[in-house]
């Protein structure tokens, strides 16, 4: 069901798309804005996961920087039948994650600092294995396909007022405003539906990969507060890359509604524990505040053997 609602919405945008460069150009139009489309989406299938990496200033760890965190990932990887993929850790406080790459064979995941210093281990497994899952069912590739579609509408809508408003067939200068103004809106709306319906996914097939449904489900709950305490300054002025993150970055704050990039919290907690057959103990993360992923340094600071 999610895979056909996502096929419907990734559609949807690509006659958006199509839709707009032929009111602005005619079958010219449409054919050099698919042209342009298809360059952008090419580039972004083979550097986007770099890119994103290099936005959030993430550096790869091993086995031996990083040995818990490394070793959770190659036995979730394991589990879930995929090759084992690059392992990153971003020195940011906010506790959050994201997963990133073209297919399975060339992924990465990355984790904050932020995530490994204030989550129990059970807890940091939940939210790798829902990473994988994103991994799994390709939705890194997904999500780079709408980001770039909906950028390119952007574009489109960009030029609206020169081409539209110049061409004698065109949509007039009324038409090419409103287009100017809707059209980035209804690309933003259909890439936030395709969000919040692969995080529901990814939340299932993760509490699979990991057995303990309410491991991640505690993690989403102490990530979400989390969120809501610390600002995540690269997020900020990379605000295209949220809806990439296990919780929203931006505010930490999410609801099932047309301008969310993240479903609700509290409907991805209950499904979670609708799964387990149980609810989290005490409504709440069940590992905050006691992370054996972090040991006090004579500097007074906090480093793990993450890295």
């Amino acid at each position: 069901m999610n895979m056909m609602r996502t096929a419907m919405l990734l559609a949807a945008m690509t006659a958006l798309f199509v839709g707009i460069g032929y009111l602005l150009g005619g079958a010219g139009g449409m054919t050099i804005a698919f042209m342009v489309a298809a360059g952008m989406n090419l580039f972004a299938y083979w550097n986007s996961d770099k890119m994103v990496l290099r936005m959030h200033h993430a550096h790869e760890v091993d086995e031996r920087s990083a040995p818990m965190l490394y070793g959770i990932v190659r036995d979730l990887a394991r589990r879930a039948e995929l090759p084992m993929p690059r392992v990153y850790v971003i020195e940011n406080p906010q506790p959050n994650a994201f997963a990133t790459g073209r297919n399975p064979e060339n992924a990465a995941v990355a984790a904050t600092t932020g995530l490994l210093d204030s989550l129990s281990r059970d807890e940091v497994a939940g939210v790798m294995a829902h990473e994988l899952a994103h991994v799994k069912n390709r939705d890194t590739l997904t999500m780079t396909i709408t980001a770039t579609i909906a950028g390119a509408i952007s574009m489109l809508a960009n030029f609206a007022l020169f081409f539209g408003g110049n061409r004698e067939n065109g949509p007039g200068l009324i038409g090419s405003i409103l287009i100017m103004i809707l059209a980035p809106m209804a690309a933003a709306l259909v890439q936030m539906a395709i969000s919040r319906t692969r995080e529901y996914s990814a939340d299932r097939l993760g509490a699979e990969i990991c057995g303990d449904p309410l491991a991640l489900a505690s993690a989403l709950a102490n990530l979400e507060r989390g969120a809501r305490r610390v600002v995540n300054a690269d997020a900020e002025h990379n605000p295209a890359t949220a809806h990439m993150f296990i919780v929203n970055p931006l505010s930490g704050q999410s609801m099932d509604n047309l301008f969310s990039t993240h479903p609700s919290m509290a409907n991805r907690i209950a499904a979670l524990e609708q799964m387990a057959g149980r609810p989290l103990s005490g409504g709440g993360g069940r590992g905050a505040g006691n992370s054996p992923w972090s040991a006090p340094n004579g500097s007074g600071g906090r480093r793990g053997p993450w890295g």
